[in-house]
């Protein structure tokens, strides 16, 4: 379980999205608004229709600048990104009203004149822009001017500079409001991202962890083998068995060059694991010629299983320590693997005598290394199981099937 470098991942929503959200919001905007003229104000809904789009083209390109200053803080506070969001949208209401006037302005007399007709009555605005009601003419006998003009009511003043700006901020007060349940949309996206963001991260950091404690736990071992192995080492020498003391050596080296090859903290194939734990027992069988045995069962088809590198390692040590040296008569260590309902059950057994020291808790660093290791690397779900087999000890350990 190697652990890669944490990857800073960006915070911002990609720009396919946003320019979603923005032409969404504004067809939207589209639609509605067609939906009500037509149904209040069924006139020239041709002329009304293709102003309204480049109303609400232009209204989605302003949105474009709204957007650049909201992720200008996107890494602040929620309240200062309410705050932006708030003040941006008041000048881009503004333009985009101004283009709204701009573009309907000219359809405003085309829009009286046709409702007059359609209700029998006679529209028109005069030179100062006053919006006038022409009466019916007068007698048939009558002449001179008044005769040529027909009497007129004066329906509505000609706008002031201030009307034109009332008409304009109403305009931009809906368009605003627009803007506003756009730019909460766009808010509420980005701390989606960015809750998204967090989560992996949190996720890479836990992995990080646990890859640090694994190997944490995995280099508690080194040090232990190492201090049996040297004493085994010194006994040799001190009782002259030279050839046995050169042999353990050979085999310690290579020991240690197959279980530091690579990162052994990570998964490596139980066949390796195996085969490492199988040298490790020609080293004890320098030490106990006589008394060791072993025997390994290992299927075939479990031999490209993934499972924790050394993981068997400290149960062992513990045969040996708690059977072998504690025994007069030979002992049998065995290692065995099967699959079982997706499950692998690894055991290391051994018929010695050494089962009412592993009860009194003789197996100290060594069990308690193993169980951490699967908590950190499987949770709650692996299980490690000791008790008594027959006259020795056995330790089987539970965890979910893994292929290569």
């Amino acid at each position: 379980m190697t652990s890669a470098p944490l990857s800073q991942p960006a915070e911002r929503l990609r720009f396919r999205t946003v320019a979603a959200s923005i032409v969404g919001a504004w067809l939207a905007y589209f639609l509605l608004l067609s939906l009500r003229s037509a149904l209040v104000l069924p006139v020239l809904q041709s002329e009304l229709i293709w102003r309204r789009g480049v109303v609400c083209l232009a209204g989605a390109a302003i949105t474009l600048l709204l957007w650049q200053c909201l992720a200008w803080v996107a890494q602040r506070s929620l309240g200062t990104k309410i705050v932006v969001a708030l003040l941006a949208a008041m000048p881009a209401a503004l333009l985009t009203a101004q283009v709204n006037v701009m573009l309907f302005k000219p359809l405003e007399s085309r829009i009286e004149q046709q409702i007059g007709r359609e209700r029998g009555f006679a529209y028109r605005r005069d030179a100062a822009g006053n919006l006038l009601l022409d009466l019916p003419r007068g007698p048939a006998g009558q002449t001179g001017a008044a005769a040529d003009r027909p009497p007129s009511i004066l329906i509505a003043p000609a706008p002031t500079q201030l009307d034109r700006w009332r008409l304009t901020f109403e305009v931009a007060l809906s368009t605003y409001f627009l803007l506003l349940a756009w730019s909460a949309i766009y808010l509420a996206l980005q701390a989606g991202v960015q809750a998204r963001v967090a989560e992996r991260r949190a996720g890479e950091f836990a992995r990080a962890a646990n890859a640090a404690e694994l190997r944490s736990l995995r280099y508690q071992i080194n040090p232990h083998f190492l201090f049996n192995t040297l004493n085994s080492l010194s006994a040799l020498v001190i009782t002259k068995r030279t050839a046995d003391a050169e042999e353990m050596i050979h085999n310690i080296s290579h020991f240690y060059r197959q279980s530091l090859a690579g990162d052994r903290s990570g998964d490596v194939p139980l066949a390796d694991e195996f085969a490492l734990q199988q040298l490790y027992l020609e080293i004890e069988k320098v030490r106990f010629p006589r008394r060791l045995r072993t025997r390994i069962d290992l299927p075939a088809e479990l031999a490209g299983v993934q499972v924790p590198g050394m993981i068997l390692q400290p149960l062992v040590e513990n045969s040996v320590k708690y059977a072998v040296a504690t025994s007069s008569r030979p002992v049998t260590i065995v290692l065995t693997a099967r699959a079982e309902d997706g499950w692998l059950i690894l055991s290391v057994g051994d018929d010695g005598p050494g089962a009412a020291d592993v009860k009194a808790g003789g197996l100290g660093i060594g069990l308690a290394n193993v169980r951490d290791r699967l908590l950190v690397r499987f949770g709650p779900d692996a299980q490690v199981t000791t008790g008594s087999a027959g006259t020795g000890f056995q330790t089987e350990l539970r965890i979910p099937l893994e292929d290569a």
